[in-house]
C-alpha cells in the first residue's frame, strides 16, 4: 500500500476516534449536572415528608449508578487517547519519510507543569461529587432511629458499592 492511502486511512481512524472521544466527554461532563439534579430532587422529596429518612437511601443508589457511568466514560476517553498515542501515531509516523511526530498534542498536554496537582484535584472533585453524598446520606440514615432490617441491609450494600466505586476511581485516576 502506498503511503498516501495509508495516511488517509489512519487520519480517518483518528477522526472517528476523536469524534467518539468528544461524544463521551460531553456525556461524562453532563453526568455531573444530572447527578446534582438527582441529589436535589431526592433531598427535596426526603425533606418534604417528615420521618422518611429512608428515602435518602436513593442517593447512594443514584450516586453509584451515575458515578459508575461517569467513571466508565472517563476510562474510555483515556483509553482512546492512549490508543492514539501508543498505536495510531507510531503507525502513521512509520509511514512518513522523515518520521515527523504526529498528533503531538495527544502526548504534550499530559506533560505540562501541574498535571499531577490537577489530576489530584479532579479526583477530589469526583469523589466529592459521587462518593461523599452517598456516605453523608448513609450516615444520616444510620443516625435516624429506628433502623429496619431490610433497609439496613440495603444501606450496607450501598456502602460497599460506594467504597468499590471510590476504590475504582482512585486506582484509575492516572496520576502518573
Amino acid at each position: 500500500m502506498s503511503v498516501e492511502p495509508a495516511n488517509d486511512l489512519f487520519l480517518i481512524e483518528y477522526e472517528q476516534l476523536k469524534a467518539e472521544q468528544r461524544a463521551r466527554i460531553g456525556l461524562r461532563d453532563n453526568l455531573i449536572y444530572v447527578t446534582l439534579a438527582a441529589y436535589a430532587a431526592i433531598a427535596a422529596a426526603a425533606l418534604t415528608v417528615k420521618g422518611q429518612a429512608h428515602l435518602l437511601l436513593v442517593v447512594p443508589f443514584a450516586a453509584t449508578l451515575l458515578g459508575w457511568t461517569h467513571l466508565a466514560n472517563d476510562e474510555k476517553i483515556s483509553s482512546l487517547g492512549r490508543y492514539v498515542r501508543s498505536h495510531l501515531a507510531p503507525r502513521l509516523e512509520s509511514l512518513r519519510p522523515d518520521a515527523t511526530p504526529v498528533f503531538a498534542w495527544e502526548a504534550e498536554h499530559r506533560t505540562g507543569r501541574g498535571r499531577t496537582t490537577r489530576k489530584l484535584l479532579q479526583l477530589a472533585v469526583d469523589l466529592a461529587t459521587f462518593n461523599l453524598p452517598a456516605l453523608v446520606t448513609l450516615a444520616i440514615y444510620w443516625a435516624d432511629r429506628p433502623l429496619h432490617g431490610p433497609l439496613l441491609a440495603l444501606s450496607v450494600v450501598e456502602l460497599v458499592a460506594t467504597v468499590v466505586l471510590a476504590w475504582q476511581r482512585i486506582t484509575q485516576a492516572d496520576l502518573r
